[in-house]
């Protein structure tokens, strides 16, 4: 029996979630599996990864052939690395703790660039809204000028108009007077 290690789609329309799995290969995508490894969220950004990395390299050394995407999540997340390591073990090239050394250095590092990662995108987000605050307090400005402009002008005519009423009014009565006498 061939086992792949893949993943299995679940979740809805657009919003996907995958599970990793040790499946036979004739299995169907979505169909029977052997064991769950772990969960895969790429909604989220960074995408949310939950791996058993034991579970992983023990399918490995059993043979399990990962497809291409869960060859990426697996050396993502160092099962790739863990397996290596544990098979220079077995030859001797290395021994378990100098392994588990490299391996906690190796955790480590990634899980600083994820952080870094996440501090980025926060900090974009928040320069991001800031930018927005600001180019709306800059819309509002210009719509409060340019409201109280509109106001200054609308005064402006109302006083031209009564001026002119006030003109008209003396000169109306004066033709009454004149076409009265």
């Amino acid at each position: 029996m061939s086992v792949k290690i893949r993943l299995q789609r679940h979740g809805k329309k657009g919003k996907p979630f995958y599970w990793i799995v040790a499946a036979d290969a004739r299995a169907k995508r979505d169909g029977k599996f052997l064991e769950k490894i772990g969960t895969y969220n790429p909604n989220t950004n960074p995408a949310t990864i939950d791996l058993n990395l034991d579970k992983a390299v023990t399918w490995l050394f059993n043979g399990a052939q990962p497809t291409d995407t869960a060859r990426a999540i697996l050396s993502y997340k160092g099962a790739l690395l863990k397996h290596h390591l544990e098979g220079g073990v077995r030859k001797g090239a290395l021994t378990a703790e100098q392994a588990e050394a490299k391996l906690a250095a190796w955790l480590e590092a990634k899980a600083g660039a994820v952080d870094a990662k996440k501090a980025g995108l926060s900090k974009a987000e928040a320069d991001a809204k800031a930018k927005a605050l600001k180019a709306e307090k800059e819309a509002n400005e210009k719509r409060i000028a340019a409201q109280a402009e509109a106001a200054k002008a609308a005064e402006a005519t109302e006083e031209v108009a009564e001026e002119v009423a006030t003109e008209e009014a003396p000169a109306a009565e004066e033709n009454n007077e004149e076409t009265q006498a």
